[in-house]
């Protein structure tokens, strides 16, 4: 299928692509010492061979990231589950997720479609401030990532938005592919998970002259509530914070963001676990089509916070957390001292990580605890 020259600058590589995008990754120092991470003895010439005898994208997930994504639940998660039980695995659907890990929440959704019966991964949005590597950005766009354009005028950004939208049409209707999108620019850092409007007007921009209701029902919207056990990155995300309080104007580096990733990759997380809640199109047919837009996509980024708030899995130390700030134990029940041991274990040695001047180890583990306790908060409130 030739893909329109307009979703050039963002789409995957094409299948034809790929031989020379393998070669470029072979050739590249960086690349070689992640080789030798995931694959430890295999020879250069005999990885390359493998490469090149995948002819697609898809292949390439299937027979390099699959069992290092499989390595990665085995050595770092007390295991990953998926629930797509309210999903057909014969359709094709658009999963907005909260927004916990840079690669692992996409990376670890496309295995769990292949265990769960789906025949394909799903194509990744991903900003380019995390592209800041040649080889990193030609190792996505091999990995069906399609790229969302950052730090853009106004104008810039409305014709950047055009093109995306009339892309995931174009990946929906035409390709019959999956899509991920996390439900806000950036990661939630202090787990308060809400769907930026802004992603759902995003989508209503292309798709032709239907209605911005039969336009989303199109994407088939599926809400996914991510829930790890532990986060990797809390220390990091807790440090941020800090350091945007004291230092005016302060903003991550590009390395801030790798080691972000390499931290949420490398990092332990105890259990994960991915809950698929109903796609959204049935809902949006109970929509008043009269809805006026400056409405309807809050409406609708509310109904997807619910179905991802009450489809969290929430775990002891969610509720420790929880009951830590709010000063009582009103969820004592939920988990033993030995929880709460552990938990306080936990934070001491997250906190003792972080190494910057002036560390303010009272909001420092205030920031850590509402993390944990965030999504029980809105869980509770979701269910209610």
């Amino acid at each position: 299928m030739k893909v329109p020259v307009e979703f050039d600058e963002i789409r995957p590589f094409e299948p034809e692509e790929l031989p020379q995008a393998y070669d470029r990754l072979l050739a590249n120092p960086q690349f070689r010492q992640v080789l030798n991470f995931v694959l430890p003895g295999v020879p250069l010439e005999m990885i390359k061979e493998k490469m090149h005898a995948c002819k697609t994208n898809l292949e390439f997930q299937l027979k390099f990231c699959y069992g290092f994504l499989q390595k990665l639940v085995d050595t770092y998660t007390n295991g990953c589950s998926m629930d797509v039980s309210c999903l057909d695995t014969n359709r094709r659907y658009t999963f907005v997720s909260n927004h916990r890990d840079i690669v692992i929440d996409p990376a670890f959704l496309g295995k769990g479609l292949i265990d769960k019966g789906f025949n394909t991964t799903c194509e990744i949005a991903i900003g380019d401030n995390l592209l800041s590597l040649p080889w990193v950005k030609d190792l996505v766009r091999i990995d069906k990532t399609f790229i969302v354009k950052r730090g853009l005028s106004p104008r810039e950004t409305l014709a950047a938005s055009k093109v995306m939208s009339d892309y995931m049409y174009f990946v929906m209707e035409q390709k019959h592919d999956n899509m991920w999108i996390a439900q806000r620019e950036g990661r939630a850092k202090d787990s308060d998970d809400r769907t930026q409007p802004a992603i759902l007007k995003m989508m209503a921009m292309g798709g032709g002259k239907d209605s911005i209701i039969e336009k989303l029902k199109r994407l088939h919207i599926v809400p996914l509530a991510i829930s790890y056990e532990l986060d990797p990155c809390d220390f990091l995300k807790a440090q941020e914070f800090q350091l945007k309080r004291d230092i005016p104007g302060w903003k991550k580096s590009a390395q801030d963001d790798v080691v972000s990733m390499q931290t949420g990759i490398m990092g332990y997380k105890s259990r994960v676990h991915y809950q698929c809640a109903p796609c959204i199109d049935d809902w949006l047919d109970t929509l008043d089509p009269d809805t006026p837009k400056t409405k309807i996509f809050d409406i609708i980024a509310e109904h997807i916070d619910h179905e991802i708030h009450r489809n969290y899995r929430l775990y002891p130390f969610n509720y420790i957390a929880l009951d830590t700030l709010d000063g009582n134990s009103a969820h004592a029940d939920k988990y033993t001292d030995e929880d709460k041991a552990a938990f306080d274990k936990y934070i001491a040695g997250q906190l003792a990580k972080i190494n910057i001047e002036n560390k303010d180890e009272a909001y420092l583990r205030e920031r850590i605890l509402t993390m944990y306790a965030n999504p029980a908060r809105n869980f509770i409130k979701a269910s209610e």
